[in-house]
């Protein structure tokens, strides 16, 4: 959500904002009240729920706001009714209904202003991403424990010596960028409220017109208990793409019900589903080959 527009407050919001005032108590001590019964819950995610800029969807967030009703001396089911029915399962949270990314551009280019990149999103043909290969690690429960790209680049012109990592982790926590290959961390600048993450990794050298490059990179979530990732991982590509590898490795495959690619196309109103079967090493993988402007990705029950 960008600066300039207001989120309106749902009952639900506006009834738990009330009641945290009315009680007194923190969203830090809230949130440590929550910890201590077994429910992780972040408090950006606090704080977002009594905003009204999200609203409590998945099981572990719904059992969250059950502990919330008695912590704020709530009659049982007093913030549970006012919730609206949950968005289909299995779209990531800036996603809407009509397949359309929500993403906060306004917030993004006060970070790229910050990390000395005020033009990266006009600059950004002077190096096509030709290959793009994600491995996302869930860990017990679900919850995404790190992220590992492999990323390759060719220039289209002279000189260039950086790429601009930006990463959407919604209400968690900023994850740890480490492991760089061929390349390092430069300025990183971080947007809790937005949930954005942006950084320069920096080439060891500067390639030029033609030029290729080769970089990698892991993001690692603190935990446990790691993020909840809404049982998905996705990518948005604005620009076409030659070649994209998804992999999602996990930690309890055998709980798995069922997994599936899916695809969204430009403008398209349909989406594209395919089942998934787990491999022998309790992982699966989909590839999306000269894809893109869309929405790629892997959700799993």
């Amino acid at each position: 959500m960008s600066t300039s527009e207001r989120a309106v407050p749902s009952p639900f919001a506006s009834r738990l904002r009330s009641a945290i005032a009315r009680s007194g108590l923190s969203l830090d001590r809230i949130q440590a009240r929550l910890q201590a019964s077994g429910v992780p819950i972040s408090v950006t995610a606090l704080s977002y729920w009594q905003s009204g800029k999200r609203q409590p969807e998945r099981q572990s967030s719904i059992s969250a706001v059950r502990l919330l009703e008695d912590v704020l001396g709530l009659q049982r089911g007093e913030l549970l009714s006012l919730l609206p029915p949950p968005r289909p399962r299995g779209l990531p949270s800036r996603r809407q209904a009509d397949g359309v990314v929500k993403f906060p551009m306004e917030a993004l280019r006060i970070l790229l202003e910050r990390v000395g990149a005020p033009h990266a999103l006009e600059q950004q043909h002077r190096l096509n991403l030709v290959n793009l290969h994600d491995r996302c690690e869930i860990a017990a429960g679900g919850r995404q424990r790190s992220l590992t790209t492999r990323s390759v680049f060719q220039a289209t012109a002279d000189r260039q010596d950086r790429w601009i990592l930006v990463y959407d982790h919604g209400g968690a926590p900023a994850p740890t960028l480490h492991q760089l290959r061929n390349c390092r961390s430069g300025r990183v600048e971080i947007d809790p409220e937005h949930g954005l993450t942006v950084a320069e990794l920096l080439f060891d050298r500067p390639i030029h017109r033609g030029e290729t490059c080769l970089i990698e990179y892991t993001l690692t979530n603190s935990g446990p208990p790691y993020p909840d990732c809404e049982n998905t991982y996705y990518r948005e590509f604005r620009r076409p793409i030659r070649e994209y590898l998804l992999e999602i490795r996990f930690d309890e495959a055998e709980a798995l019900r069922k997994c599936w690619q899916y695809a969204r196309r430009g403008s398209a109103e349909t989406e594209e589903r395919r089942e998934l079967h787990l491999d022998t090493a309790g992982g699966v993988h989909a590839v999306a080959l000269d894809y893109g402007p869309g929405v790629f990705g892997i959700s799993w029950e």
